[in-house]
């Protein structure tokens, strides 16, 4: 397995160093959660690989050409939104991937008639299957209910050995529950 992502001694913020410093790695097949309480720094952690936050000390190396796909901790969903899930998912370049069983029957239904759990778990299945050598999910068991986050351990445990995830949470039952090894945040 190749390594997509190496941080060494990292420390990462906007105007001054709110996580680290940190040493990991995250290779291609991996789903691998970053966990910590709330504060700890685990977005902008997510937001300097992604580029979008400053690196202050250490290094961190993207593989060349890497492809990343991100989920925000709340995807945007108007008030209107006159379009199915499968639209979604084409838009979103997914319309190509098999969805999971148990999204399916949200396919044919308007985005803004879906509850918030099953918007949030269409949304990150786009991102799932959309052509990304990683993918990044922050927070994505907001708005998901007991049974909801289930769904989501299941789709992310199939990601296993196909493409990188990084997801976050400060549910830790969760992410033992999804993922192959886990990334603490103190």
């Amino acid at each position: 397995m190749s390594v997509l992502v190496q941080a060494t001694d990292l420390e990462a913020g906007y105007r001054f160093p709110v996580v680290g410093p940190l040493s990991f790695s995250v290779s291609e097949g991996e789903v691998v959660g970053v966990w910590g309480a709330n504060g700890a720094g685990k977005s902008t952690l997510l937001n300097a690989i992604g580029g979008s936050a400053r690196v202050f000390a250490g290094e961190l190396r993207r593989a060349p050409g890497l492809r990343v796909g991100y989920q925000e901790q709340q995807p945007v969903r108007l008030p209107e939104m006159p379009m199915t899930g499968r639209e979604l998912l084409h838009y979103a370049g997914a319309g190509t991937a098999p969805v999971p069983l148990r999204l399916r029957p949200w396919l044919s239904q308007r985005i803004d008639r879906l509850s918030g759990g099953q918007f949030q778990l269409l949304s990150t299945w786009a991102v799932l299957a959309a052509s990304a050598d990683l993918v990044i999910l922050d927070e994505p068991t907001n708005n998901l209910d007991p049974a909801g986050e289930k769904i989501l351990a299941e789709i992310l445990r199939a990601e296993t050995g196909r493409r990188a995830v990084l997801v976050v949470s400060h549910e830790r039952s969760f992410l033992d529950a999804s993922c192959t090894r886990l990334i603490g945040i103190d």
